[in-house]
């Protein structure tokens, strides 16, 4: 059977090509670099699939592996043979070659659905396109919500601390200022004043014109104040018709003179319905003795003596008045 198979009777390759060079170049030149080409063509397949471990062609790549050295041998038989014509060995590898071929050729059929699905580089690009427009989609909307929240936040905000019917400060915001401006007085000793205003009979104006006028008459008179006190000073709604307006750096004195100019412009107001108002107005102004909450009782006591003596006028806090 050796004997056979290394049978070398046969004309060689070399008679062939009767030894002439060039013959002998091409045909020795080509088979030589396809067996180098087909010797490094399954290390490439091989560290392509170890490299990119997420494709799982393992049994795919086996047979291109035995099919491609299959045919590398082929040729290094072929170029064997112009010197020894071992035609049965030359036989048996292409005869192999042939199967492999064929068994390589069914499964490349039977993975094509596979190897189809698999995304081209213009899928991938395209799909980077959606995604990248779906993320540029998904920040504008998320800006969009961004900025609702903060609008909303901004007006519930300003629904906390604006009085609806008056538009100026409401209890809860002007009484944190005047908390902040005891603060700054207990740390640095910066005094300041407080009015405490009250309308003159305002259930008459209730009662004879109803509610809805009525609020309008403290939104107009919210408005008189506002504009007659400086930016630094605050103006809030205390509750009903009483208003607490806070005046930074003010002492006693001036606090008193800034009153009574108010009191002289809430006087001259012409409101709807042709109707006219006063009020009357205590001041107080803060010392070491006393907290935020006793400077207000101060200055509704100074209110209530105003009242007491006739109303529409300003009364400031003295030391010992006695309430009401």
């Amino acid at each position: 059977m050796l004997d056979r198979i290394f049978d070398g009777s046969l004309m060689p390759h070399g008679h062939c090509l009767l030894w002439r060079w060039d013959l002998l170049f091409l045909h020795l030149g080509g088979d030589l670099l396809t067996v180098m080409a087909y010797s490094l063509i399954p290390f490439g397949i091989f560290y392509f699939l170890h490299k990119r471990k997420d494709l799982n062609f393992n049994g795919i790549a086996m047979l291109f592996g035995g099919f491609i050295a299959l045919c590398g041998a082929s040729h290094l038989a072929g170029l064997i043979n112009v010197w020894h014509g071992y035609y049965f060995i030359e036989g048996v590898i292409k005869f192999a070659t042939g199967v492999i071929s064929i068994v390589t050729a069914v499964c490349l059929w039977r993975l094509m659905p596979t190897l189809i699905s698999i995304p081209s580089i213009d899928m991938l690009k395209q799909r980077n396109a959606e995604l990248e427009s779906l993320r540029t989609e998904l920040e504008e909307t998320n800006k969009s919500l961004e900025e609702k929240v903060k609008q909303r936040t901004q007006e519930l905000e300003r629904q906390a601390n604006t009085d609806t019917v008056t538009g100026v400060a409401s209890r809860f915001a002007i009484m944190e200022r005047l908390s902040r401006c005891y603060l700054e007085y207990q740390r640095y000793h910066r005094p300041f004043s407080i009015l405490m205003i009250d309308v003159d009979h305002f259930k008459d104006i209730n009662d004879n014109h109803g509610h809805q006028t009525g609020d309008t008459v403290l939104h107009e008179l919210a408005m008189c104040i506002a504009s007659n006190v400086r930016q630094p000073d605050s103006v809030g709604r205390y509750g009903g018709e009483e208003f607490l307006v806070i005046l930074p750096e003010t002492p006693g004195e001036q606090a008193h003179e800034l009153a009574d100019r108010i009191r002289l412009a809430v006087e001259a107001m012409t409101l709807t319905n042709n109707i006219t108002i006063t009020c009357s107005i205590g001041v107080a102004t803060i010392s070491a003795s006393i907290s935020d909450d006793g400077l207000v009782s101060r200055a509704d006591k100074a209110l209530y003596k105003a009242k007491n003596a006739g109303r529409n006028q300003v009364v400031s806090y003295a030391s010992g008045m006695a309430d009401g």
